[in-house]
């Protein structure tokens, strides 16, 4: 499994170029479901109605905390592309998404967010299969949370290689249920870099080292596949349509301000 996601390491210098901050950050969530950052959405264009819903629970979509979620969406041939003087083309480089990227960042942050998978949701591995992840400006992503056959990975990266894999959740645990995701994060080329990763307000990942080479950091979410040829038609019916719901996806400089709804 893990020879198939260093793979597809290469792939990431090409695609960082220009891809997520084209457009303004112009989408605020709403207070319900996140706070703490503005979104842009991934890429200039190609972004499809469907991509990205504020649901409510009344309607019968599952929430964390309050009434609203974030839900995604992404069918078989949702890929986008910059818009000009870009040239990244999802639709070129065996892709598709719908994710929003939030502000640029440098030093100590925290982030969290809930993440929920429906009961009828369709693992399409080895297509691989990004559902949160911070990436630097210009440059390659640095930690990934990634979905495998065996579950939910953090992917720490460096120089565009993996270079630590941790397993964090099993899919089980995922269908049907929210998981609450905290990341602390000091973002810096220097020594007194640092991730923490809790699941579920337990402490699952640790990192101590430098987490960018000088670059600002930003974080996006939502559903990125790559490699979509990885999908056996033959063997397993048509690319299946994959839906993701989020809540509580909050930015900070405290683990107070951003688990505040968690009851952490």
């Amino acid at each position: 499994m893990l020879k198939i996601l260093k793979s597809t390491r290469n792939s990431f210098l090409i695609l960082i170029l220009l891809t997520t901050n084209t457009l303004p950050k112009d989408i605020r969530l709403p207070s319900d479901v996140g706070s703490g950052n503005t979104y842009s959405k991934s890429l200039g264009s190609g972004f499809k109605k469907h991509g990205y819903t504020i649901v409510n629970e009344k309607d019968g979509h599952p929430v964390r905390s309050g009434g609203k979620s974030v839900r995604f969406e992404v069918r078989y041939g949702d890929c986008g592309k910059d818009k000009s003087p870009g040239t990244w083309n999802d639709c070129e480089s065996l892709r598709q998404r719908h994710e929003l990227s939030g502000e640029r960042f440098k030093g100590s942050a925290w982030y969290a967010y809930s993440i929920y998978l429906p009961t009828d949701f369709v693992n399409i591995f080895p297509v691989k299969q990004a559902m949160g992840q911070f990436h630097q400006k210009s440059s390659w992503p640095t930690l990934m949370f990634q979905l495998t056959d065996e579950g939910y990975f953090v992917d720490r990266q460096w120089q565009n290689q993996t270079d630590e894999f941790k397993k964090l959740l099993d899919v089980k645990e995922m269908i049907g249920k929210w998981n609450d995701i905290l990341i602390h994060i000091n973002s810096t080329s220097k020594k007194d870099g640092f991730y923490k990763v809790w699941v579920n307000n337990e402490l699952e990942y640790e990192f101590s080292g430098p987490t960018t080479k000088g670059n600002e950091s930003y974080f996006k979410f939502g559903i990125y596949h790559t490699w979509i040829n990885r999908w056996n038609k033959k063997k397993r019916g048509p690319f299946p349509t994959q839906i993701v719901y989020y809540d509580e996806i909050r930015a900070g400089k405290s683990k107070k301000s951003v688990t505040k709804n968690l009851g952490y």
